[in-house]
């Protein structure tokens, strides 16, 4: 099976032409022929997620979808707790740690019927660079597995890349879903301070902190981020906003808006030098 965007599953799943067991096991497929050299993956799920996908597709053909994410195979970044599954942030100073309960981002996708791939690699505590004296080998670019996937979204860059899943996952505070997005040639937003919650996910730094979508398209990074915004009292600085309609503007034309540029970071508070000749 060639693996579709999100957008396009969606459309498959809710026209009954794509099962979601199908799906799911062609994602499965990809991880085992792949993940032994991408290291996408730091625990796969393979239970959870064919049990997943049959109860969706069990749901799907009763009731019809709950909404475009039902069906689909996502996977979380390995700071991002889960109930009765290891959340080790690839440390080995958390090793054998099993949360009790979800985190938020987790829960709201769970609801929405998506089916967990499984846990995806990152940096140590989603912090500095790769490094071989963790729990798990750091992710391999699937362009080339020479080549870097820039983190610390690692492992979410490399297995939407290669298909493995439609979307995952990522946190960024200096980067770490726009490195990998960048690199590993996806789609990814860092949202809004305060738009998705954050309650549940190790931090880094938390004045910084947000957590967001990634996947091969903005479009199936909006379906994704859909989900998961929202007031959440389980994080202080959550906003306690109404949550617009990100798929509304897609196809539509940018032109008369305005964008800002703040420019006193670089012109006055820390003068960027002039270039050699």
């Amino acid at each position: 099976m060639t693996i579709p965007t999100l957008a396009e599953a969606a459309a498959g799943i809710a026209a009954r032409t794509l099962s979601p067991v199908e799906l799911a096991q062609a994602c499965l497929d990809r991880m085992h022929r792949m993940n032994d050299a991408l290291h996408a993956f730091i625990l796969p799920t393979e239970e959870r997620a064919m049990a997943d996908a049959r109860r969706a597709e069990a749901e799907i053909m009763r009731d019809g979808p709950r909404g475009p994410l039902h069906g689909i195979p996502m996977g979380l970044k390995d700071i991002v707790d889960t109930a009765g599954i290891p959340t080790t942030c690839q440390s080995r100073l958390l090793e054998g740690n099993i949360p009790a309960a979800d985190a938020t981002c987790a829960v709201k996708l769970a609801a929405a019927g998506t089916v967990l791939m499984g846990k995806l690699t990152t940096h140590e505590f989603a912090d500095g660079g790769p490094s071989f004296d963790v729990l798990g080998p750091p992710a391999r670019n699937p362009w080339n597995t020479e080549h870097f996937t820039a983190g610390s979204s690692s492992g979410t860059g490399a297995a939407v890349a290669a298909g493995m899943i439609l979307c995952g996952i990522g946190t960024d505070t200096g980067g770490s879903i726009r490195g990998p997005a960048a690199l590993c040639g996806i789609a990814g937003i860092k949202p809004t301070y305060g738009l998705v919650s954050r309650s549940g996910v190790a931090p880094a730094a938390f004045s910084l902190d947000t957590i967001g979508p990634m996947a091969w398209t903005a479009a199936d990074c909006a379906l994704m981020l859909q989900v998961i915004a929202g007031h959440d009292p389980g994080d202080p600085a959550s906003a306690d906003r109404a949550v617009p309609d990100f798929s509304a503007l897609l196809g539509k034309s940018f032109q008369g808006m305005r964008i800002g540029v703040i420019r006193h970071f670089h012109e006055d508070d820390c003068p960027v030098s002039e270039p050699e000749q």
